[in-house]
């Protein structure tokens, strides 16, 4: 199994976990926040995991307050807002950090396996994607502003 799967997260409800639960599927693994300029994406985001997540496919949000500090409420408060304004039901997790030295494991594992432009590493905004296939094989990354919306079909090619 690919060392991707043993990264332990914690769920925004706190619960300890690893990603081997989603090895089997096709993971979009996103950086969110509440008051960024990208948030009306949580709606793309929910409307890929509800078309796709029968077939293989799992979101997962992983809020952030890195950027500008738009991220600034508890867990609880981010549950209650995606939930609320968004119907979120994808897996949600604990805020984590994607960048600098306290980075979470999984983002420095995905920013290695999938770097930026020009070989840059660094999560550059909220709502960065990216895009796993069963099996952790590839990774491939989105720019904050490219829609759940234009991904679609490379998503459904892996599905």
């Amino acid at each position: 199994m690919d060392a991707l799967y043993t990264i332990q997260v914690k769920t925004i409800n706190g619960k300890e976990c690893d990603l081997s639960e989603y090895a089997e599927k096709v993971m979009l693994i996103v950086n969110t926040a509440s008051k960024c300029g990208f948030t009306g994406q949580y709606k793309g985001l929910e409307e890929l995991h509800k078309k796709y997540k029968d077939k293989g496919l799992v979101v997962l949000g992983f809020p952030c307050n890195q950027f500008n500090s738009q991220e600034p409420g508890t867990e609880a408060e981010i549950s209650s807002f995606c939930e609320l304004n968004y119907g979120v039901t994808f897996p949600m997790f604990s805020k984590i950090n994607v960048n600098g030295e306290n980075a979470h494991s999984l983002y420095k594992e995905l920013k290695q396996r999938a770097p930026g432009i020009l070989g840059t590493q660094a999560i550059k905004w909220n709502f960065t994607k990216f895009l796993v296939t069963k099996g952790a094989e590839s990774i491939k990354r989105f720019a904050s502003a490219t829609s759940p919306e234009s991904i679609e079909k490379e998503i459904k090619a892996l599905l």
